[in-house]
């Protein structure tokens, strides 16, 4: 494919930072992707509290029994 290793590591950081929620490595090239990028991490934060509140409902709820 005739790729540079530059680039190859670029994609790989890239990747690597998307998996762990980061903006990654360059900027998003569109405006419909970056809205993208901004919806995922509501998701992803969004998913965290319902977490936290199922987890602090059992608690309580074990209370009061």
């Amino acid at each position: 494919m005739d790729l540079g290793e530059t680039a190859v590591r670029r994609w790989i950081q890239q990747y690597e930072s998307e998996l762990l929620g980061k903006a990654g490595v360059g900027k998003p090239l569109t405006a419909e992707q970056q809205r993208i990028r901004q919806l995922e991490e509501e998701n992803r934060r969004l998913r965290q509290d319902v977490d936290i509140l199922k987890k602090a409902s059992a608690f309580f709820a074990r209370e009061l029994k």
